[in-house]
């Protein structure tokens, strides 16, 4: 039952969406999802270098926890 009520959430949120962005980008993620298309294949070569780098730093232990983020920040 939880899954059927999140469905109809969404359903009432789409529904009253005005935004052009982001119809655009769900409309991207749907059809995606039917193609099974891999968002990888998408990205520029600086972006695929960034997230194997940030991928390098969680292997390695480079990270900040978000506690200690909203610590630092005062939030």
């Amino acid at each position: 039952m939880q899954h059927e009520s999140l469905k109809l959430e969404l359903i009432e949120w789409l529904t009253s969406l005005t935004d052009e962005s982001t119809l655009e980008y769900l409309k991207e993620v749907k059809d995606a999802a039917e193609t099974n298309h891999d968002w990888w294949h998408d990205l520029t070569d600086e972006q695929k270098q960034a997230i194997e780098r940030g991928m390098k730093d969680v292997e390695e232990g480079r990270v900040t926890s978000h506690e200690q983020v909203k610590k630092k920040y005062g939030l």
